[in-house]
């Protein structure tokens, strides 16, 4: 069992603040009446709940960037094999509900002329087995991935290109109709989620809160990593890994691990992001997203997991209120952002905390007090 991670202020008050928006937005939303100034209209649940997810992939991102200096361009394949994951279980609980009311395959397959379900779709009746699935097959790829390129040694701007590269190939796959994964216009038009209509307040309250209380839980799983003795390991390999590698660390190892257990914790961002935005489709495996989540960790605060959830909230917010204002504009400002927060915070957001906090002052050094022996000879 994982020993508890030691937790700083910051830590300590961003899981009590994520765990009562947790606890109380159910209340905000369904209790409170509707005309009340505290209410929180569905869609702002809704909304939130997304932001929640985004922070889950920028913790995990910052856990392979910011402690072990992998930067990868390509969590969002994990992202969206989670999303694609949790979509097909809620395909098949469409059922004979669909247009084509075909009891077993959804309607794109009726629409393609499909005669029977595909083998990768045998299971994902069961909402344990597709569980399953989000965690595995996003833990797969970055294990198949992750053996060959570290082993090989890539490392620096080719790693990063080659996890480019992957998550573009999978989009390109994705995108196909023979595929067998919807084509371009994926998967949508979810009914229920474990009985309970995904439509309703109350379902999508619900996933508001699981998505904080994941977002908490992959706090304290990567906290506890990055604190223990593997985590130093890896911070060692961040900055000097030849060094570590001359040592007798089998560096390797210790990336693929850190590598594994981000791509899991993406997918399961993905898997509670799908639910709340009623649609999957392969634009989730474009590589600008992946570019985007390693802006949030920037902003945010590369190294620091708070600052990469901070920073994953309070971008998508900018993003939300300024494509509406100014959509022409926001990409723009989205790079610019991303330059001057490079330049003058390079800590990014959580930067800012230190830089009010006064420092301490340091204690003067006291002067030893001279013996008997001394004083006397100092006399004479």
């Amino acid at each position: 069992m994982m020993p508890l991670p030691r937790l700083d202020r910051l830590g300590v008050a961003f899981l009590i603040i994520t765990i009562g928006a947790a606890a109380l937005a159910p209340i905000l939303a369904l209790v409170v009446p509707h005309d009340s100034a505290f209410a929180m209209p569905p869609y702002v649940v809704a909304l939130l709940g997304k932001y929640m997810c985004y922070a889950i992939l920028a913790v995990a991102l910052d856990l392979v960037w910011g402690y072990c200096g992998i930067l990868s361009l390509g969590h969002s394949a994990f992202f969206a094999l989670g999303g694609y994951a949790m979509g097909m279980y809620l395909m098949r609980q469409i059922g004979a509900r669909g247009v084509y009311a075909n009891p077993v395959l959804p309607d794109f397959m009726v629409f393609l002329n499909w005669k029977e379900l595909p083998v990768a779709w045998w299971g994902f009746h069961s909402f344990a087995y597709a569980s399953l699935m989000v965690m595995l097959v996003p833990g797969l790829l970055a294990f198949a991935f992750g053996w060959f390129a570290f082993r090989s040694r890539v490392t620096g701007v080719y790693l990063s290109i080659i996890t480019q590269a992957m998550t573009y190939a999978l989009k390109l796959a994705f995108f196909r109709n023979d595929f067998g994964f919807g084509g371009n216009n994926g998967l949508t038009d979810f009914k229920d989620i474990l009985g309970f209509n995904v439509q309703s307040d109350a379902t999508r309250a619900a996933l508001f809160s699981l998505s904080a209380l994941a977002l908490a839980l992959s706090y304290l799983i990567s906290r506890a990593i990055v604190v223990s003795k593997y985590g130093k390991a890896v911070i060692a390999i961040r900055d000097a890994e030849s060094r570590v590698r001359f040592l007798g660390y089998r560096v390797e190892n210790y990336k693929l691990f850190i590598f594994v257990v981000s791509a899991v914790m993406a997918g399961v961002a993905g898997a509670l992001y799908v639910p709340q935005v009623g649609i999957i489709n392969p634009s989730e495996f474009d590589p600008g997203n992946s570019i985007e989540a390693v802006i949030w960790v920037a902003v945010g605060g590369r190294g620091t997991l708070v600052g990469a959830a901070l920073g994953a909230v309070a971008v998508n917010f900018a993003k939300t209120y300024f494509t509406g204002v100014f959509p022409e504009y926001w990409l723009y400002a989205l790079g610019g952002l991303f330059v001057l927060v490079t330049l003058f915070l390079p800590k990014g957001l959580i930067g800012l905390l230190n830089l009010r906090r006064p420092a301490r002052p340091t204690p003067p050094t006291p002067t030893p007090t001279p013996s008997l022996a001394q004083q006397e000879e100092g006399a004479r």
